[in-house]
């Protein structure tokens, strides 16, 4: 080539960074193509959308289970209640196991006497629930009416 002859490169379609440019620069080049935003979009609000739910059932789920153990405090509460305006005939142990009945008048009895430990001599009373006495001075409901 002579220092005369013209240089065939345009400096127009040319550039020093061919790494930066948004389309491939020569034919071994990795093929580039525009991004679909419209795709892409959709599938990280897919991704979104799964993942929140996922978060909210079990959130839900979390919620259930405090519900239920708030249930079943307020039950220890109701039985609480009802076995300490009873006007207990003896001192409860703790740890022990009792039996809640109702009389015939409808007062509250608390009794050492499961329903099959009565025999033919069991009193006209209703079985409300098996309690065991806790450290707290409350009862755990072993077994309801």
């Amino acid at each position: 080539m002579k220092e005369s002859d013209p240089n065939p490169i345009d400096k127009d379609k040319t550039t020093e960074t061919p790494g930066l440019l948004e389309y491939a620069h020569h034919v071994g080049s990795a093929l580039i193509r525009p991004e679909d935003k419209g795709k892409l979009k959709g599938r990280a609000l897919s991704a979104m959308y799964e993942q929140t739910d996922l978060q909210i059932q079990q959130i839900k789920r979390q919620i259930e289970v405090l519900v239920d153990e708030a249930k079943k405090i307020e039950d220890r509460k109701r039985v609480s209640e009802m076995i300490y305006e009873s006007g207990l005939g003896f001192q409860p142990v703790i740890g022990h196991i009792y039996h809640l009945y109702k009389d015939a008048e409808g007062k509250n009895k608390l009794s050492m006497l499961s329903p099959e430990d009565w025999g033919r001599s069991k009193p006209d009373w209703e079985f409300i629930s098996t309690v065991k006495l806790l450290g707290d001075h409350t009862w755990q409901i072993m077994e309801n009416e």
